[in-house]
């Protein structure tokens, strides 16, 4: 009984084909996992029954072997009977020889119980081994499979990222920023240009308003001094 026949299925050549065509590890992992846990309810179902079987045959040994010794015990005292004159010597040897014979078949049971005792209790200790291992590796791949499970979420979020910056043109960007540079230049040198063409306005508005300030206030003077000396010539 080959109770490793599906063992793991990631192991089988069909499962490395699957994963190097990029299906899902994660499922076939946990498909394997489902696998061993029914082997491992088989294998403890098949190791209860040959321990019982191994119980039986060793029970039946014991009864055997007990009946044997019991039917010497009686064949001797049939012929100590037969020696102390308490029964006749040819229906003690009679009885005695049937004893014998009784005690000779279940000897021979004995041996065959014995026998397939041996043979059930070499079976539960390898059907104990397996079930050991079947254990170990479950626990193991279930470990494993948490781990797995753990490295595909970081890796699909980290591929993720990487996707989403591989998606973004560094070039196009760089020169778009370019291009906005440039403008903010533009913008820059015409805002500059403005203001000096302001202060420029500005400076010739000034020169028109002193100008005429100064027109004005010698205009002022001329009547100021016409009007001194009529004041004169009237007094």
């Amino acid at each position: 009984m080959n109770i490793f026949k599906r063992l793991f299925k990631i192991g089988q050549s069909e499962a490395h084909a699957a994963v190097d065509k990029l299906e899902d590890p994660i499922k076939l992992t946990e498909q394997g996992i489902r696998d061993m846990k029914k082997d491992l309810d088989s294998s403890l179902k098949s190791l209860a029954e040959v321990k019982a079987m191994a119980i039986r045959a060793r029970n039946d040994f014991e009864t055997y072997n007990n009946k044997a010794k019991d039917y010497e015990s009686k064949a001797v005292q049939l012929i100590k009977r037969a020696e102390t004159g308490d029964m006749a010597a040819d229906e003690a040897d009679r009885l005695a020889s049937q004893a014998l014979v009784k005690k000779g078949e279940n000897e021979q049971h004995a041996t065959r119980s014995k026998a397939e005792r041996d043979k059930f209790e070499l079976s539960v200790t390898q059907l104990e081994q397996n079930v050991r291992t079947l254990r170990q590796n479950i626990s193991k791949w279930e470990n494993e499979l948490k781990t797995l499970k753990a490295r595909v979420k970081v890796s699909n979020a980290t591929q993720k990222l990487n996707k989403q910056l591989a998606q973004i043109d560094s070039s196009s960007t760089v020169s778009m920023l370019e291009k906005m540079k440039d403008k903010v230049a533009e913008d820059e040198a015409l805002a500059e240009s403005y203001g000096e063409i302001a202060n420029e306005s500005k400076s010739v508005d000034d020169e028109i308003d002193k100008a005429l300030e100064s027109s004005s206030s010698s205009a002022a003077s001329d009547e100021l001094a016409a009007l001194k000396a009529k004041l004169k010539g009237n007094s």
